[in-house]
Protein backbone atom coordinates (compact mmCIF):
# COMPACT_ATOMS: atom_id res chain seq x y z
CA UNK A 1 0.00 0.00 0.00
CA UNK A 2 2.88 2.79 0.67
CA UNK A 3 4.13 2.16 -2.44
CA UNK A 4 0.97 2.60 -4.18
CA UNK A 5 0.25 5.89 -2.42
CA UNK A 6 3.80 7.17 -3.05
CA UNK A 7 3.42 6.49 -6.79
CA UNK A 8 0.23 7.66 -7.17
CA UNK A 9 1.35 10.87 -5.38
CA UNK A 10 4.85 10.43 -7.70
CA UNK A 11 2.23 10.57 -10.91
CA UNK A 12 0.03 13.71 -9.39
CA UNK A 13 2.83 16.10 -8.84
CA UNK A 14 4.74 15.21 -11.97
CA UNK A 15 1.18 15.39 -14.44
CA UNK A 16 0.84 18.79 -13.00
CA UNK A 17 4.63 19.62 -13.47
CA UNK A 18 4.17 19.07 -16.88
CA UNK A 19 1.22 21.17 -17.69
CA UNK A 20 3.22 24.42 -16.00
CA UNK A 21 6.37 23.75 -17.75
CA UNK A 22 4.80 23.53 -21.05
CA UNK A 23 2.52 26.60 -20.50
CA UNK A 24 6.03 28.32 -19.77
CA UNK A 25 8.23 26.61 -22.02
CA UNK A 26 6.35 27.68 -25.26
CA UNK A 27 6.94 31.16 -23.99
CA UNK A 28 10.82 30.93 -24.34
CA UNK A 29 12.84 31.76 -26.90
CA UNK A 30 13.64 29.22 -29.86
CA UNK A 31 17.66 29.93 -30.09
CA UNK A 32 18.45 28.15 -27.02
CA UNK A 33 16.07 25.06 -28.60
CA UNK A 34 18.22 21.78 -27.27
CA UNK A 35 20.76 23.51 -25.61
CA UNK A 36 20.86 24.35 -21.47
CA UNK A 37 21.04 27.57 -22.06
CA UNK A 38 17.05 27.39 -22.26
CA UNK A 39 16.77 25.98 -18.79
CA UNK A 40 18.55 28.91 -17.67
CA UNK A 41 15.83 31.46 -19.74
CA UNK A 42 12.95 29.29 -18.10
CA UNK A 43 14.25 29.78 -14.39
CA UNK A 44 13.16 32.96 -14.76
CA UNK A 45 9.78 32.31 -15.25
CA UNK A 46 7.58 31.69 -12.05
CA UNK A 47 5.31 29.57 -13.73
CA UNK A 48 7.98 27.02 -14.88
CA UNK A 49 9.78 27.33 -11.25
CA UNK A 50 6.53 26.31 -9.44
CA UNK A 51 6.03 23.44 -12.52
CA UNK A 52 9.69 21.82 -11.70
CA UNK A 53 9.12 22.35 -8.19
CA UNK A 54 6.01 20.06 -8.41
CA UNK A 55 8.26 17.15 -11.07
CA UNK A 56 10.55 17.14 -8.08
CA UNK A 57 8.45 16.10 -5.53
CA UNK A 58 7.31 13.67 -7.75
CA UNK A 59 10.90 12.27 -8.21
CA UNK A 60 11.75 12.38 -4.37
CA UNK A 61 7.68 10.38 -3.97
CA UNK A 62 8.84 7.81 -6.54
CA UNK A 63 12.67 7.57 -5.58
CA UNK A 64 10.86 6.25 -1.89
CA UNK A 65 8.69 4.00 -3.86
CA UNK A 66 11.69 2.58 -5.21
CA UNK A 67 13.52 2.25 -2.47
CA UNK A 68 10.37 -0.19 -1.09
CA UNK A 69 8.94 -1.70 -4.28
CA UNK A 70 10.96 -3.16 -7.73
CA UNK A 71 10.77 -0.94 -10.99
CA UNK A 72 8.81 -3.04 -12.43
CA UNK A 73 5.70 -1.75 -9.93
CA UNK A 74 6.61 1.68 -9.36
CA UNK A 75 6.97 2.60 -13.52
CA UNK A 76 2.67 1.69 -13.87
CA UNK A 77 1.82 3.62 -11.40
CA UNK A 78 3.66 6.51 -12.64
CA UNK A 79 2.82 6.07 -16.01
CA UNK A 80 -0.50 7.61 -14.46
CA UNK A 81 1.04 10.90 -14.30
CA UNK A 82 -1.10 11.47 -17.13
CA UNK A 83 -4.64 11.21 -15.86
CA UNK A 84 -3.52 14.44 -13.30
CA UNK A 85 -2.28 16.38 -16.25
CA UNK A 86 -5.44 16.13 -18.17
CA UNK A 87 -7.18 17.00 -15.11
CA UNK A 88 -5.42 20.54 -14.40
CA UNK A 89 -4.98 21.20 -18.49
CA UNK A 90 -9.30 20.26 -18.52
CA UNK A 91 -9.51 23.04 -15.79
CA UNK A 92 -7.44 25.37 -17.64
CA UNK A 93 -8.79 24.79 -21.26
CA UNK A 94 -12.92 24.03 -20.25
CA UNK A 95 -13.28 21.16 -22.26
CA UNK A 96 -15.11 17.66 -21.23
CA UNK A 97 -13.16 14.41 -21.43
CA UNK A 98 -16.47 12.71 -23.47
CA UNK A 99 -16.10 9.57 -25.06
CA UNK A 100 -12.85 9.51 -25.94
CA UNK A 101 -11.07 10.66 -23.27
CA UNK A 102 -12.68 8.68 -20.88
CA UNK A 103 -11.66 5.53 -22.99
CA UNK A 104 -7.95 6.70 -22.67
CA UNK A 105 -8.23 7.13 -18.52
CA UNK A 106 -10.21 3.37 -18.58
CA UNK A 107 -7.77 2.04 -20.79
CA UNK A 108 -4.59 3.09 -18.73
CA UNK A 109 -5.92 2.38 -15.64
CA UNK A 110 -6.66 -0.72 -16.91
CA UNK A 111 -3.62 -1.44 -18.39
CA UNK A 112 -2.28 -0.50 -15.35
CA UNK A 113 -4.10 -3.17 -13.34
CA UNK A 114 -3.62 -5.50 -16.09
CA UNK A 115 0.01 -5.35 -15.51
CA UNK A 116 0.09 -5.35 -11.64
CA UNK A 117 -2.12 -7.98 -11.24
CA UNK A 118 -0.66 -10.66 -14.14
CA UNK A 119 3.03 -9.81 -13.63
CA UNK A 120 3.17 -9.98 -9.79
CA UNK A 121 6.30 -8.01 -10.17
CA UNK A 122 8.68 -8.73 -7.23
CA UNK A 123 12.37 -8.23 -6.50
CA UNK A 124 14.77 -10.88 -5.16
CA UNK A 125 16.47 -12.39 -8.36
CA UNK A 126 20.06 -12.22 -8.56
CA UNK A 127 21.08 -8.50 -9.61
CA UNK A 128 22.96 -9.04 -13.50
CA UNK A 129 26.79 -9.54 -14.04
CA UNK A 130 28.56 -6.22 -14.74
CA UNK A 131 28.59 -7.07 -19.16
CA UNK A 132 24.71 -7.37 -18.74
CA UNK A 133 24.16 -4.26 -16.60
CA UNK A 134 26.15 -2.18 -19.11
CA UNK A 135 25.05 -3.95 -21.76
CA UNK A 136 21.04 -2.48 -20.77
CA UNK A 137 22.49 0.60 -20.25
CA UNK A 138 24.97 0.97 -23.50
CA UNK A 139 21.18 0.06 -25.40
CA UNK A 140 19.14 3.06 -23.56
CA UNK A 141 21.73 5.39 -23.86
CA UNK A 142 22.52 4.95 -27.23
CA UNK A 143 18.54 4.59 -28.34
CA UNK A 144 17.93 8.24 -26.78
CA UNK A 145 21.03 9.43 -28.63
CA UNK A 146 20.00 7.98 -31.84
CA UNK A 147 16.37 9.64 -31.21
CA UNK A 148 17.79 13.37 -30.32
CA UNK A 149 20.06 12.71 -34.13
CA UNK A 150 16.88 11.79 -35.68
CA UNK A 151 14.55 14.54 -34.52
CA UNK A 152 17.27 17.26 -35.79
CA UNK A 153 15.93 15.96 -39.21
CA UNK A 154 12.03 16.40 -38.34
CA UNK A 155 9.31 18.76 -38.59
CA UNK A 156 8.38 20.35 -34.94
CA UNK A 157 5.83 18.12 -34.52
CA UNK A 158 7.69 14.85 -34.52
CA UNK A 159 10.13 16.19 -33.43
CA UNK A 160 8.75 16.95 -30.02
CA UNK A 161 7.38 13.67 -30.09
CA UNK A 162 11.08 11.83 -30.96
CA UNK A 163 12.43 14.61 -28.21
CA UNK A 164 9.75 13.14 -25.59
CA UNK A 165 10.13 9.60 -26.34
CA UNK A 166 14.49 10.09 -25.63
CA UNK A 167 13.98 11.96 -22.46
CA UNK A 168 11.42 8.74 -21.35
CA UNK A 169 13.86 6.14 -22.01
CA UNK A 170 16.69 8.15 -20.04
CA UNK A 171 14.17 8.85 -17.06
CA UNK A 172 13.22 5.09 -16.87
CA UNK A 173 16.96 4.18 -16.72
CA UNK A 174 17.55 6.53 -14.27
CA UNK A 175 14.89 5.52 -11.92
CA UNK A 176 16.78 2.29 -12.47
CA UNK A 177 20.26 3.60 -10.96
CA UNK A 178 18.38 5.56 -8.45
CA UNK A 179 17.13 2.69 -6.87
CA UNK A 180 20.57 1.19 -6.75
CA UNK A 181 21.64 4.28 -5.43
CA UNK A 182 18.57 4.02 -2.91
CA UNK A 183 19.86 0.36 -1.55
CA UNK A 184 23.54 1.45 -1.64
CA UNK A 185 22.46 4.52 1.22
CA UNK A 186 20.36 2.25 3.03
CA UNK A 187 23.38 -0.69 3.23
CA UNK A 188 26.44 1.37 3.28
CA UNK A 189 25.50 5.02 4.37
CA UNK A 190 25.11 8.16 2.60
CA UNK A 191 28.54 8.65 2.54
CA UNK A 192 29.03 5.89 0.03
CA UNK A 193 27.17 7.21 -2.31
CA UNK A 194 30.25 9.32 -3.15
CA UNK A 195 31.87 6.63 -4.02
CA UNK A 196 29.49 5.51 -6.54
CA UNK A 197 29.02 6.57 -9.91
CA UNK A 198 25.64 5.86 -10.06
CA UNK A 199 24.52 9.20 -8.16
CA UNK A 200 26.39 11.27 -10.24
CA UNK A 201 24.64 9.62 -13.29
CA UNK A 202 21.42 10.02 -11.99
CA UNK A 203 21.99 13.80 -12.22
CA UNK A 204 23.67 13.72 -15.51
CA UNK A 205 20.35 11.29 -16.62
CA UNK A 206 17.96 14.01 -15.04
CA UNK A 207 19.26 17.13 -16.35
CA UNK A 208 20.02 16.12 -19.77
CA UNK A 209 15.94 14.92 -20.09
CA UNK A 210 15.36 17.96 -18.51
CA UNK A 211 16.80 20.07 -21.38
CA UNK A 212 15.27 17.54 -24.01
CA UNK A 213 11.65 17.39 -22.33
CA UNK A 214 11.64 21.56 -22.69
CA UNK A 215 12.85 21.75 -25.82
CA UNK A 216 9.69 19.55 -26.69
CA UNK A 217 7.84 21.55 -24.85
CA UNK A 218 9.20 24.73 -26.37
CA UNK A 219 8.28 23.67 -29.78
CA UNK A 220 4.84 21.66 -30.17
CA UNK A 221 2.06 21.33 -28.14
CA UNK A 222 1.64 19.73 -25.03
CA UNK A 223 -0.15 16.33 -26.74
CA UNK A 224 2.77 15.82 -29.18
CA UNK A 225 5.10 14.92 -26.58
CA UNK A 226 3.54 14.06 -23.20
CA UNK A 227 2.13 10.87 -24.67
CA UNK A 228 5.52 9.76 -25.92
CA UNK A 229 7.10 10.75 -22.40
CA UNK A 230 4.44 8.38 -20.14
CA UNK A 231 4.81 5.35 -22.54
CA UNK A 232 8.79 5.40 -23.06
CA UNK A 233 10.06 6.00 -19.42
CA UNK A 234 7.66 2.59 -17.90
CA UNK A 235 8.93 0.52 -20.44
CA UNK A 236 12.78 1.72 -20.24
CA UNK A 237 11.92 1.30 -16.42
CA UNK A 238 11.02 -1.98 -16.60
CA UNK A 239 13.20 -3.37 -18.73
CA UNK A 240 16.03 -2.42 -16.82
CA UNK A 241 14.43 -3.98 -13.46
CA UNK A 242 14.10 -6.97 -14.96
CA UNK A 243 17.53 -6.48 -16.96
CA UNK A 244 20.40 -5.77 -14.22
CA UNK A 245 18.47 -5.77 -11.06
CA UNK A 246 16.83 -9.02 -10.86
CA UNK A 247 13.13 -7.87 -10.67
CA UNK A 248 10.96 -10.72 -11.87
CA UNK A 249 7.41 -11.05 -13.59
CA UNK A 250 5.83 -14.18 -14.02
CA UNK A 251 6.40 -15.60 -17.31
CA UNK A 252 4.16 -18.51 -17.71
CA UNK A 253 1.87 -18.27 -21.29
CA UNK A 254 -0.97 -16.24 -19.82
CA UNK A 255 0.61 -13.99 -18.10
CA UNK A 256 2.81 -12.76 -20.65
CA UNK A 257 -0.42 -12.10 -22.88
CA UNK A 258 -1.93 -10.48 -20.03
CA UNK A 259 1.01 -8.02 -19.24
CA UNK A 260 1.37 -7.31 -23.11
CA UNK A 261 -2.15 -7.10 -22.98
CA UNK A 262 -1.59 -4.27 -20.49
CA UNK A 263 1.52 -1.96 -21.32
CA UNK A 264 -0.54 -2.15 -25.00
CA UNK A 265 -3.70 -0.38 -23.16
CA UNK A 266 -1.25 1.40 -21.00
CA UNK A 267 0.28 2.87 -24.85
CA UNK A 268 -3.17 3.35 -26.28
CA UNK A 269 -4.71 5.24 -23.29
CA UNK A 270 -1.57 7.51 -23.14
CA UNK A 271 -1.79 8.06 -26.39
CA UNK A 272 -5.17 8.98 -26.29
CA UNK A 273 -5.04 11.14 -23.34
CA UNK A 274 -2.47 12.70 -25.02
CA UNK A 275 -4.46 13.69 -27.82
CA UNK A 276 -7.24 15.13 -26.21
CA UNK A 277 -8.46 18.87 -27.04
CA UNK A 278 -8.23 19.68 -23.31
CA UNK A 279 -4.58 19.10 -23.18
CA UNK A 280 -2.61 22.57 -23.68
CA UNK A 281 -2.35 23.09 -27.46
CA UNK A 282 -0.26 26.28 -28.73
CA UNK A 283 -2.12 28.70 -30.93
CA UNK A 284 -2.38 27.71 -34.35
CA UNK A 285 0.86 26.64 -35.63
CA UNK A 286 3.54 25.40 -33.07
CA UNK A 287 6.21 28.48 -32.65
CA UNK A 288 8.88 26.80 -34.25
CA UNK A 289 6.62 26.68 -37.45
CA UNK A 290 5.89 30.18 -37.26
CA UNK A 291 9.04 30.73 -36.78
CA UNK A 292 10.49 28.95 -40.09
CA UNK A 293 12.67 27.00 -38.05
CA UNK A 294 13.18 23.36 -38.72
CA UNK A 295 10.50 23.03 -41.31
CA UNK A 296 11.17 22.99 -45.10
CA UNK A 297 11.43 27.24 -45.66
CA UNK A 298 7.84 26.95 -46.88
CA UNK A 299 5.69 30.27 -45.42
CA UNK A 300 3.93 28.31 -42.71
CA UNK A 301 0.43 27.89 -43.38
CA UNK A 302 -2.23 30.27 -41.14
CA UNK A 303 -4.99 28.10 -39.20
CA UNK A 304 -7.81 30.03 -38.61
CA UNK A 305 -9.82 28.78 -35.84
Amino acid sequence: MAVFLLGVGAACCLGLGFVLQQLAAQRAPLSDFLSFRLLLDLMRMPQWLLGVLLMICGMVLSALALTKGEVSLVEPLTATNLLFAMALSRRLTGQRLGWHGWSGVALLALGVTAFIVAGRPSGGGPPAGALRHWLVVGVVVGLALLLVACARRLRPSPEATVLALAAGLLYGLQDALTRISGQVAEDEGVGALFTQWQPYAVVVMGLTGLMLVQSAFETAPLRMSLPALTAAQPLAGIACGVGFLGDRVRVTPGALAWEAAGLAAIAVGVVLLGRHPAMPCAHGTSRKDAAGVGGSGEEPVRIVR
